[in-house]
């Protein structure tokens, strides 16, 4: 009963740092994406980007440069997530052997 309540603590933890890291990028995301291209767009449209207003450049190339950082970064962050509290790849194979082969020993038992 206490590994039980333990397992759901740690993957209530696990969820909430998702979110959190989830809504922390997307925040950064809406900030780039409306701010610097729609809310910034006159006091970036005097600053040039070679022959293009700031603001414009950030709404056709920069918005989507950082959608792809940001990608990058949460998959790094999860990485770090998941190896924190023991669900990464590893982890998981690990418990898929341990599975089979208590699986493979009942079955040798019962015969």
């Amino acid at each position: 009963m206490a590994d039980e309540r333990q397992a759901e603590s740690v993957n209530a933890a696990y969820w909430r740092a998702n979110k959190a890291l989830i809504a922390v990028l997307l925040v950064i995301w809406a900030l780039v994406s409306f701010g610097f291209a729609i809310l910034l767009a006159r006091p970036l449209y005097g600053v040039h980007v070679g022959n293009l207003p700031m603001s414009f450049w950030w709404a056709q190339q920069g918005s989507m440069v950082v959608f792809v950082l940001l990608i990058f970064i949460y998959a790094w962050r999860m990485d770090r997530l998941d190896e924190k509290f023991d669900v990464h790849e590893e982890a998981t194979v690990r418990q898929v052997k341990r599975a089979r082969r208590a699986a493979e020993a009942e079955k040798e038992e019962g015969r």
